[in-house]
C-alpha cells in the first residue's frame, strides 16, 4: 500500500470508516484525476523550443517554491537575457511577512535556470539585484536578477553540463509519511559536504553549512518543535487562512489555478461535493476539513526520521536568493541518492506567534549569529510521489517575448 493510500484511508476513517459515503450511495472510484495540463511542464520543454532561454525557463519553473505560489515574472525583451522579477501579486504576507521565503523561491528558480542553460552549452552571467537590493521588510518592482546567456567555450567550466540536470524532472518535495529508518550515513555525508563542491555556486564561501540531525534526542526534539509549529500556524486564523486560500480541491480548481496546495482524487471530490470541505470549514476547528488537514500535517511531522537545515553567512537579500540556489542543488542531489526531501517552513516563519518556538529551534540546533538558518527540511526514504501543478511559461512573461 502506498503512503498516499494510507493518508486517504486515515482521512476516510474520520467520517466513520467510509459509512457516510456508503449511506449516501456514493462510490469512490473513477473521478477527479490530476489534470494532465496542470503537470505537462514535468515532461520538459517542447521539441520546437528554439530559444535557449525559453528552454532553460521551462525547467526553471519546476523549482520548489513556498506554497507552490510560483512567484516569478520573467522579461525576455533584452537580447540573450532573462530578467527575473517578483510577482507582487503572489506573496505570503502573513506567513512570510518579510518575503524571505519568496526570495529563496527565486533562488531555486535561478538555480535550475543555470543548470538548464549549461546543458545547452551556455553559461549564465548572473547579476543579483542589478538595481540594488530590496529593503529588509518590503519587495518592490526592481529586478531580482539579470541573467545573460553566453555561449560557453570548451574550456569554460561554467558552461559544462551539470550531472544534476538529469534529476530536474524527477525532483519532488515529498510531503508524505517517510519510512522509519534514518538517512544512511553515506547519504548524509554526501549532502552535508556538497556545498563545498559547487564550484562557483553558492556554498563556496565560508559561512555556508548544511547540517543533518543524527542524534536520536535531537531528531525527537525537532519532531516536537515542528509538530507545535504546525499547531500554531493552524491555530492562528490569519496564517491558516493564507494556506486555506491557496488550497485547490478537485481537478477543476487545480486546472483553473495550476498552483498552490493540490488535493485531488475520489475522496476529495466527494467530500467537496458533500459540502464538507469549504474554506470556511477548513478554517473552523472541530470540522472534518480542519481536523483532516491537521492530522495529515502531524502525520508527516511526527514520522520524520531525519531533519536537515541550511545556514547562510548572513540574512541579506542576496544571501536569501543564494540560499534558494544552494537548496535546490541539495534537493537534486537527494533525488539522485534516492533520498526524499521536503521543506518544513513553519518553524522559520517570522510572525510574532512563532518567534518563541523559533528561538527554541535555533537553540536546539546551536545556530549562532551572524549565520542564519534559511531552510529546515525533512529527509528520509519514501515511495515516489506525483509532481505538483505548474502554470504555463507564458503566464510568467512580462511584456512581449
Amino acid at each position: 500500500m502506498s503512503v498516499a493510500d494510507v493518508s486517504r484511508r486515515r482521512f476516510i476513517r474520520l467520517v466513520g470508516g467510509g459509512s457516510l459515503f456508503a449511506a449516501a450511495g456514493f462510490g469512490l472510484t473513477g473521478c477527479d484525476r490530476m489534470p494532465a495540463e496542470a503537470i505537462s511542464g514535468w515532461s520538459g520543454p517542447g521539441a520546437d523550443a528554439a530559444d535557449p532561454r525559453r528552454t532553460a525557463l521551462a525547467y526553471a519553473l519546476l523549482a520548489p517554491n513556498a506554497h507552490n505560489i510560483q512567484p516569478w515574472l520573467v522579461d525576455l525583451r533584452e537580447r540573450d537575457t532573462v530578467v527575473l522579477h517578483v510577482d507582487r501579486q503572489r506573496l505570503l504576507p502573513e506567513t512570510d511577512p518579510f518575503s524571505r521565503q519568496i526570495l529563496i523561491s527565486h533562488g531555486t528558480f535561478l538555480g535550475l535556470l543555470r543548470i538548464a542553460a549549461a546543458e545547452q552549452g551556455y553559461r549564465i552571467d548572473m547579476e543579483l539585484f542589478p538595481e540594488g537590493e530590496f529593503a529588509t521588510d518590503a519587495i518592490d518592482g526592481r529586478p531580482v536578477a539579470r541573467c545573460r546567456f553566453v555561449a560557453a567555450g570548451e574550456d569554460d567550466p561554467a558552461g559544462a553540463p551539470d550531472p544534476l540536470f538529469a534529476e530536474i524532472l524527477r525532483r519532488r518535495s515529498n510531503k508524505e509519511v517517510y519510512r522509519p529508518e534514518p538517512v544512511a550515513t553515506a547519504h548524509a555525508d554526501r549532502l552535508t559536504t556538497s556545498l563545498h563542491h559547487q564550484g562557483q555556486q553558492p556554498g563556496q564561501q565560508s559561512g555556508w553549512r548544511c547540517d543533518i540531525a543524527r542524534e536520536r534526542a535531537l531528531v525527537a526534539r525537532l519532531r516536537e518543535l515542528t509538530t507545535e509549529a504546525i499547531r500554531i500556524e493552524m491555530a492562528t486564523p490569519r496564517t491558516h487562512r493564507e494556506s486555506v486560500m491557496l488550497t485547490r480541491v478537485g481537478s477543476r480548481e487545480i486546472a483553473r489555478h495550476r498552483d498552490g496546495i493540490d488535493l485531488h482524487g475520489p475522496m476529495f471530490w466527494w467530500v467537496k461535493r458533500l459540502g464538507l470541505m469549504t474554506p470556511e470549514k477548513a478554517m473552523t476547528p472541530g470540522t472534518l476539513a480542519y481536523q483532516g488537514g491537521l492530522d495529515y500535517a502531524l502525520g508527516w511531522s511526527q514520522s520524520t526520521p531525519s531533519f536537515g537545515w541550511l545556514t547562510s553567512p548572513d540574512n541579506s537579500r542576496t544571501r536569501q536568493v543564494e540560499s534558494g540556489e544552494a537548496y535546490v542543488r541539495l534537493n537534486l542531489l537527494a533525488t539522485a541518492l534516492g533520498v526524499a526531501m521536503h521543506p518544513v517552513s513553519q518553524l522559520l516563519q517570522e510572525y510574532p506567534e512563532m518567534r518563541p518556538l523559533q528561538q527554541a529551534f535555533l537553540s536546539a540546533v546551536g545556530a549562532n549569529e551572524p549565520g542564519v538558518v534559511q531552510m529546515l527540511f525533512r529527509l528520509g526514504y519514501a515511495d515516489a510521489v506525483p509532481p505538483s501543478p505548474r502554470r504555463d511559461l507564458d503566464d510568467l512573461m512580462l511584456g512581449a517575448s
